[in-house]
């Protein structure tokens, strides 16, 4: 990919990284809300909640995060090659 393309993705991607960050919370609040105990995922540095469920919360959080990211960064990549011909990544 010239050079040129090659910044000109680079702000794409990272609105498309932000607006994937923002679905990926969003998504783990609404399967928290499912799977949770009635209340707000379980934060490290909360004394009151036990190790599995922290680790519990972060497992399933950092898996969500991970495949929408994933899923986000390719529709870009694959977007990107649609309207200019290029994939990023080349």
């Amino acid at each position: 990919m010239p050079k040129t393309a090659k910044v000109v993705y680079k702000p794409v991607g990272l609105v498309v990284g932000m607006a994937g960050g923002a679905l990926a919370g969003l998504l783990f609040r609404k399967v928290w809300d499912r799977i949770g105990p009635g209340e707000d995922a379980p934060q490290p540095l909360e004394q009151d909640h036990s190790w599995k469920g922290v680790l519990a919360a972060a497992a399933i959080e950092g898996v969500i995060v991970s495949v929408v990211r994933a899923a986000i960064q390719r529709g870009g990549a694959t977007g990107w090659r649609r309207v200019t011909g290029t994939w990023p990544g080349d």
